[in-house]
């Protein structure tokens, strides 16, 4: 399992358009998507307009195949608009947690 972190730096207007025109709509689809365990969207405490989203998903492979989806490409493509900032993203693996 990997779990996936997305840095979204927002233009300051565009946050709310992001949750209710982008991200409201298809939540529910991400987190139905094959492979998908889990995902939440997170905003920094200082920056209002820094959104973080959290997923965890069953392989490299199985985010791959959400990331060439028609889902994630019409997402993306809405999305990366509202950026005032480039996004960053990394992929990790846990290395030990607790049971």
């Amino acid at each position: 399992m990997i779990k996936r972190i997305v840095k979204m730096t927002f233009q300051p207007h565009a946050v709310q358009i992001f949750l209710n025109d982008v991200f409201a709509p298809t939540k529910d689809q991400i987190r139905a998507f094959p492979g998908c365990r889990h995902m939440e969207l997170l905003r920094h405490l200082d920056q209002q307009n820094v959104l973080f989203t959290l997923s965890l998903w069953d392989s490299q492979e199985a985010l791959d195949i959400y990331r060439q989806s028609a889902l994630f490409q019409a997402t993306w493509s809405k999305t990366k608009a509202l950026f005032a900032d480039k996004a960053e993203a990394w992929s990790v693996e846990v290395l030990d947690a607790p049971e």
